[in-house]
Formats: structure tokens, C-alpha cells, sequence
């Protein structure tokens, strides 16, 4: 058994109460890397069609803002 085959046999075993700590412990970093990604990608302008389209679709009434 290989260390991921492992821990994913640990992970099922573990109660409600430390799967949800478990589930806040590991989705945390995650969400970091994913914030310097949406970050970068703003910066290289990557997200300028995404952008236009909503602000296209808010204007024709086909979503609101929050």
C-alpha cells in the first residue's frame, strides 16, 4: 500500500468532528494557491474576457449584482 492509499484509508475513518477539522485544515492552503492564481492571472489580464461578458450579461438583465 502506497502512502496516498494510506492516507485515504485514515481519512475514512475519521469521525464527523475531525473530518470537518481535517476539511478546514486542508482546504485553507488550497484556497491560498488559488487566490495567487486568480491573482496572477488578473494581473496578465487573462480575465478581461470573463469581465466583459459579465458586465454584458448584468446590463441585458440576465443576472443581477450581489
Amino acid at each position: 500500500m502506497d502512502a496516498l492509499e494510506h492516507l485515504e484509508q485514515q481519512v475514512l475513518q475519521l469521525s464527523s468532528e475531525d473530518l470537518d477539522k481535517f476539511r478546514a485544515w486542508f482546504l485553507g492552503p488550497d484556497h491560498q494557491l488559488w487566490d495567487k492564481e486568480i491573482e496572477a492571472d488578473a494581473r496578465a489580464g487573462k480575465l478581461g474576457r470573463l469581465i466583459n461578458e459579465a458586465r454584458a450579461e448584468l446590463k441585458a438583465g440576465k443576472t443581477r449584482e450581489l
